[in-house]
């Protein structure tokens, strides 16, 4: 039988399904709305926190395709773990390292949990040796992890137009009365580079010049003004050594007997040795706990206790307080941050395909508003590939992507510009 159209009935039957679908779920251009008038105020305490995706956005060409400029940290482990096997002096160690932590359970460690066990495991052997792996043979490890884990994240922006130039410009764009704080559990000097591009002057907790030392009575009093922007690297840098004697530095390369600071063990460190990264991760805590704080996530996917840790239990505590989890994929895929933001109603995860907002999980609608000036630019229908699995004729989120969400600080910021100029602005 050939097909034919609907009838009257079928329209209307389909049009009821729709609205009733529409009344249950969220709005997309509305979140856009809100979260660019929490982004606004002059008063407002804002930071920012940027994930392991956002390196990811941004795209370089490499042979006839095109690869992330920064890995994630997948990608990350494959090419440590390819560089590693490869090695005749390393390799045998990694694998005893390899499977203890699968003994233990974890059959697909990050670069993280590697870097985490190789410390425990120095700490335990002491002078001695533990399965076979000495302290020294230990320490080597965690060197030539570090070192190609440098290799590999040490890029430069390509151009002046990154998501990471446009956060910059948007920071040194607006007059604050509280200064903007970035947070990144990345390594890589890419936030740096964007600062520094834009003219932004910011603070990282490191004073001085030829040996630029960690500072924590800086940190905590922090009297520089508000236009200072504030870098707090959670999970240490690629530019971060501590010495032989236990100073903790921020230089360029290292020297004999330094070992870099990349990611924290949170494990059998004592109060010094993991100082910076406990300072930081306090400045979070603080950050939220207190008066009214916008926290904007981007690029990440809840995945780091310690982290959530810090964000919850200010937003326990301060019902002042919001923090818009932004979502690259669907919202599955921050499978963490959905069960916490269930039970944290001023805690938002806004994904491709849908949101859990004031503790209500629902999808998108699949009312499409073409002339809403934030279509296109934070929401659409259609296609997105592999990065949704909702239907094309439903809304999408789209600044889970650094890339969208840096194009929409920008448009935020040429918004306010005709008004400052004339003279509306305070």
């Amino acid at each position: 039988m050939a097909a034919t159209s609907d009838t009257p009935t079928d329209a209307s039957a389909k049009g009821a399904a729709v609205s009733n679908e529409n009344a249950q779920a969220h709005c997309p251009y509305r979140q856009a709305n809100l979260l660019q008038q929490a982004l606004a105020p002059d008063k407002m305490r804002v930071a920012f926190f940027i994930g392991a995706g956002c390196p990811t956005s941004i795209r370089v060409v490499e042979g006839s395709g095109s690869r992330p400029l920064v890995p994630d940290t997948a990608g990350l482990t494959a090419r440590v773990r390819q560089a590693i096997e490869a090695s005749d002096t390393f390799k045998d160690q990694f694998a005893t390292i390899l499977s203890r932590l699968d003994k233990s359970g974890n059959k697909n460690p990050n670069v993280e949990d590697i870097l985490s066990h190789i410390r425990v495991l120095g700490e335990v052997a002491g002078g001695g040796a533990v399965d076979g792996l000495t302290t020294d043979s230990l320490v080597a490890l965690d060197t030539e992890i570090c070192k190609l884990t440098t290799e590999i994240v040490n890029a430069s922006l390509p151009g002046d137009d990154s998501p990471y130039h446009n956060l910059a410009a948007w920071i040194a764009g607006i007059a604050r009365s509280n200064a903007v704080e970035i947070f990144t559990s990345n390594y890589d000097l890419l936030m740096e580079q964007a600062l520094e591009a834009q003219r932004v002057p910011y603070f990282d907790g490191f004073v001085g010049s030829r040996r630029t030392f960690f500072d924590l009575p800086s940190m905590e009093q922090d009297k520089l003004p508000a236009r200072w922007a504030r870098l707090w690297k959670v999970h240490g840098s690629i530019n971060w050594w501590r010495s032989p004697i236990g100073d903790v530095e921020r230089r360029a390369t290292g020297e004999a007997g330094d070992r870099q600071m990349i990611y924290p063990s949170h494990l059998k460190y004592d109060q010094s040795r993991r100082l910076p990264y406990l300072a930081m991760l306090d400045r979070l805590k603080s950050f939220v706990a207190n008066g009214q704080a916008v926290l904007i996530t981007c690029g990440y996917s809840f995945s780091d206790q310690h982290l959530n840790e810090a964000i919850l239990q200010g937003l326990s505590g301060n019902p002042m307080a919001i923090c818009f989890g932004l979502v690259f994929g669907d919202r599955a895929t921050a499978q963490q941050g959905l069960a916490k933001a269930r039970r944290h109603p001023n805690l938002s995860v806004l994904g491709a395909d849908g949101a859990v907002i004031g503790s209500v999980e629902r999808n998108w609608h699949s009312d499409a508003r073409s002339d809403d000036s934030l279509h296109g630019l934070a929401v659409r229908i259609g296609d997105l590939g592999v990065r949704t699995a909702a239907p094309a004729e439903r809304c999408k989120f789209l600044l889970g992507d650094f890339q969208s969400f840096g194009a929409f600080l920008a448009r935020q910021l040429a918004q306010r510009e005709p008004r400052e100029d004339s003279g509306s602005a305070r």
